[in-house]
């Protein structure tokens, strides 16, 4: 097939599409070709506008593309940022879908967890409504809704905390840890639903193979926990202690509205996938962070 990537380039992206190549033709929509090469290679085509793709010989959009939402503080330009960068793309991309004669079989599109807002430890399945009125929220309801407009089958992959070690979270949390200076953020009570990178990636091929899934997919592994239990278990299979806690004030000063996310959590549930008989490879945290930092 024919499938089109947007944000290639980042934590999921470069993973995933070291897996398509093996089948399928990829194009890659980048504001830098020549970056994008680099990194993953010459057997891509980069594009730097979608107008360089007949959309009627594109089987599958994967819209992974957006500014990075916790590497600047958030002012109301960054949050517009933020919030651009993600519906404009989608926007243009449901555009190009529907003006095609022949239009993609899919639009596989990002979304997060935080469509949920802020939550305590009541578990949440995608059928859950009652989200708390945030940025989040308010970010990952437009666009969702934004990729709903296309007339296709439309995916939206309300993406948990990836764990890699190559960046995301992960990769900010792992200097202090291994100096010994981890531990959990205010009261720990947090939950935080990850999914091992590995889990990402096979979790959008199965979309694509399986074309009878559509609508809202919670991308986390069926075991979340909390900030408290995973900062425990980062530290142990470090073999280090996790002893220094960051208080909520702390966070709030150097972080603003931003440690928000940090403060509060969900406790996610992949429903659909069980349902569907999706196999996590790492549904656990322990053995998830051990297989990532080579501490089997």
């Amino acid at each position: 097939m024919h499938i089109l990537i947007t944000g290639a380039t980042g934590l999921i992206g470069s993973e995933l599409y070291k897996h398509l190549l093996n089948h399928h033709r990829v194009t890659v929509l980048t504001r830098s070709p020549s970056r994008a090469y680099i990194k993953l290679g010459h057997r891509i085509e980069a594009i730097q506008s979608l107008d360089e793709v007949d959309f009627n010989n594109v089987d599958i959009v994967i819209n992974l593309a957006g500014e990075p939402i916790v590497n600047k503080r958030w002012s109301e330009q960054q949050k517009k940022r933020i919030y651009d960068s993600r519906l404009n793309t989608t926007e243009a991309i449901v555009a190009k879908i529907n003006a095609a004669d022949n239009k993609p079989k899919a639009l596989i599109s990002g979304s997060a967890i935080g469509y949920y807002g802020r939550q305590g430890d009541v578990e949440i399945t995608e059928d859950f409504s009652h989200c708390y009125d945030e940025f989040s929220h308010q970010l990952c309801r437009d666009w969702e809704a934004a990729a709903n407009k296309a007339l296709t089958r439309v995916c939206l992959l309300r993406t948990g905390i990836v764990l890699s070690a190559q960046g995301g979270a992960l990769g900010k949390m792992l200097p202090a840890f291994r100096f010994g200076l981890g531990g959990p953020i205010g009261d720990g009570q947090q939950y935080m639903s990850w999914i091992h990178l590995d889990d990402m990636v096979q979790l959008i091929m199965y979309l694509i193979k399986y074309d009878h899934i559509s609508g809202a997919i919670n991308a986390t592994a069926p075991k979340p926990v909390n900030n408290e239990e995973f900062s425990k278990t980062l530290a142990e299979v470090l073999r280090r202690p996790a002893i220094v806690r960051m208080p909520a004030f702390a966070l709030r000063l150097m972080m603003g509205e931003m440690a928000d996310l940090l403060l509060y959590g969900q406790n996610v549930q992949p429903q659909r996938l069980i349902d569907e008989g999706f196999r996590f490879r790492h549904p656990e945290l322990k053995p998830a962070l051990a297989q990532l930092l080579n501490r089997n």
